[in-house]
C-alpha cells in the first residue's frame, strides 16, 4: 500500500522590502492623496503611516514630520505647474495664442493632477518656506506683464500699465482653475474659449485714456455727452 504524500506546506509570499527611494515615493503618493482630500490640518502622521503600512518613525526618518512631507509635495507640484505655464509664455509669440496656451496648460494640469492642484489651492500651513499657488500666479502675472508691454505700445497704449493687466489676466486664469477643478463643466476646450473670449476682447478694446464714468458725472448726476452712461440715463428719465 502506497504511503500518502505529505501535505504541501503553503507559505505566504514574502513581502519584498522597498528601497529607501521607493518608500519615500510611496509616502509622498499616499500623503498627496490624503492632503488633497482632507486638507493639511485634518491629516495626521498616524494616518499617513497606517495607510502606508509603516510605523510613524519611518515617516519622521524620511521627512522630519508632517510639515516637511507637505513641503516636498507642494514644491513638486509648484515646479511642474510653473514649468508648464512658463513654457507657453515666449517672446515673439502671438499674444492671443499665448493666452490660449496658458489657459489650456493650466486646465491640462488640473485634468491630470486634480489632487496636486487642490493641494496648491488649499490654504497652506504658515510654516511652509516654499511657494504656493499664489506665488505661481504672481510669477505668471510678472511674465505676462513683460510680454504685454510691447503689445500695448503697438496699440498706442501706455506700456507702463502692463503690470496692471498682467495681474488681472493671471488672477482671472487662476480663479478659473480653482473653479474648474471641481466643476469640470464645460469641457476644458470650451471653458478656455470662453475665458479667452473675455480676456482677449478686453485687451483689444481698451481705451487709450481710460476714465471712471462714476467720477465724471456733473452735479446733476448726468454722464458726460457721448458716454454710454449718458444714453442709459436718458433712457431711464423717459420712464
Amino acid at each position: 500500500m502506497e504511503e500518502n504524500a505529505p501535505d504541501a506546506v503553503v507559505t505566504s509570499p514574502k513581502r519584498v522590502r522597498k528601497t529607501r527611494a521607493q518608500r519615500r515615493e510611496q509616502l509622498i503618493r499616499i500623503s498627496r492623496e490624503l492632503f488633497s482630500a482632507k486638507g493639511y490640518d485634518a491629516v495626521s502622521i498616524e494616518e499617513i503611516a497606517s495607510a502606508a503600512e509603516v510605523s510613524k518613525p519611518v515617516v519622521y526618518e524620511h521627512f522630519g514630520g508632517k510639515e516637511g512631507l507637505y513641503q516636498v509635495i507642494v514644491d513638486r507640484e509648484i515646479t511642474v505647474l510653473s514649468e508648464m505655464l512658463s513654457s507657453q509664455m515666449k517672446p515673439g509669440l502671438n499674444p492671443r495664442v499665448m493666452l490660449e496656451r496658458v489657459v489650456m496648460s493650466l486646465l491640462d494640469y488640473i485634468e491630470a493632477n486634480a489632487d496636486g492642484f487642490r493641494l496648491l489651492s488649499h490654504q497652506s500651513p504658515t510654516a511652509l518656506s516654499g511657494g504656493t499657488f499664489t506665488t505661481i500666479i504672481a510669477d505668471v502675472a510678472e511674465q505676462v506683464a513683460d510680454l504685454l508691454a510691447p503689445v500695448l505700445q503697438e496699440q498706442g497704449l501706455d506700456p507702463q500699465t502692463s503690470p496692471i493687466y498682467g495681474q488681472l489676466l493671471a488672477g482671472a486664469i487662476g480663479r478659473i482653475g480653482q473653479w474648474w477643478v471641481d466643476a469640470r463643466e464645460p469641457a476644458k476646450e470650451e471653458t478656455a474659449a470662453h475665458v479667452i473670449n473675455l480676456l482677449w476682447l478686453g485687451l483689444r478694446s481698451m481705451e487709450r485714456d481710460p476714465r471712471l464714468i462714476s467720477l465724471s458725472r456733473n452735479a446733476e448726476g448726468a454722464a458726460p455727452s457721448g458716454e454710454v452712461g449718458g444714453e442709459v440715463g436718458r433712457a431711464d428719465n423717459r420712464h
